[in-house]
């Protein structure tokens, strides 16, 4: 669905340009993977698929399942026992069957490929060029609304929406930045960048777990050795307390995973000219809630 594009009067007198919020937030999932993954299930559907099958500890796993229910597809969703039980009730609410298999993402992607067949179709949480042509069409909605970004920021975990992005960039031929953001504890794509090679992390850490990705899809690699893209990092804490403020300027309530991206605008660390209009993904986040961000706060001896 076309989400809303609000200028925040808050971060722009921050960072003294415009910024321009594209709220994925306000996806019936919660999060921009209905976008991407509802593409790739429509694209599938007219393929012939009769069932799919995903892997998945949150966001994507929800959009496959209310995507397969849209269309009246059953579907199948591994997911690691770290998976929040929010994450599988939102999961079963749509009717997907859901099994509960391994300490990791990796192993219950093992399982979920197991079940795959020509009928019964995979559908990647962020490694398919389905779901970047989906996410593409963030750029021209942008555009259409009359706002011609200088510069984007956005986080980064598997880099769907990173591929995605540039994509839509190229078909409206804007050359320009793309700041790619992640934790400390989930920097696949930064650590890749800087020994240039397509790595795996040998663990990922911290509250941000939709970032924690070992390793990113190899076209978002390729990507960041070819195109404009800058990565940052931030701490766990810098994002979760952008989450709060951003839950106070906006009262939309994200997941530290966005609020990675948006804690360097908060905190001023990218500088920008007077007259840049700067497009940030509010990628949103299904199974937050004040409560588990306020239980962060905690374990992270934060005080509010």
């Amino acid at each position: 669905m076309n989400t809303p594009l609000i200028r925040s009067k808050k971060l722009s007198e921050l960072n003294h340009c415009h910024i321009w919020l594209k709220m994925e937030s306000a996806q019936t999932t919660g999060s921009f993977k209905e976008r991407s993954i509802g593409h790739a299930c429509k694209q599938y559907a007219q393929q012939g698929a009769e069932k799919f099958i995903s892997s998945s500890g949150g966001n994507a796993g929800i959009s496959v399942a209310h995507i397969g229910q849209q269309l009246n597809i059953p579907v199948m969703i591994v997911v690691p026992k770290t998976t929040s039980q929010t994450a599988i009730e939102i999961m079963r609410q749509d009717h997907a069957e859901v099994i509960v298999h391994g300490d990791s993402w990796l192993e219950a992607n093992a399982l979920a490929l197991s079940y795959v067949s020509p009928k019964h179709v995979y559908i990647h949480p962020f490694d398919d060029p389905y779901l970047w042509e989906g996410i593409s069409d963030i750029v021209t909605e942008v555009i259409a609304e009359g706002v011609r970004p200088d510069a984007v920021v956005l986080s980064v975990g598997g880099g769907s929406l990173l591929s995605g992005m540039v994509q839509g960039l190229k078909i409206n031929n804007l050359d320009i930045p793309i700041y790619a953001i992640e934790t400390l504890g989930t920097a696949s794509l930064n650590t890749a960048m800087q020994k240039k090679q397509h790595i795996q992390l040998d663990e990922v850490t911290g509250i941000a777990t939709t970032l924690a990705a070992k390793k990113v899809c190899k076209r978002a690699f390729d990507l960041s050795q070819q195109e404009n893209i800058i990565g940052l990092t931030v701490s766990d804490t810098d994002a979760l307390l952008a989450c709060f403020e951003f839950l106070d300027d906006h009262k939309t309530l994200v997941e530290p995973a966005c609020g990675a991206g948006l804690s360097v605008l908060y905190q001023k660390k990218i500088h920008f000219m007077l007259s840049s209009n700067v497009l940030v993904i509010v990628c949103g986040g299904a199974t937050t809630t004040l409560q588990s961000l306020l239980n962060h706060a905690k374990d992270l001896s934060i005080v509010l």
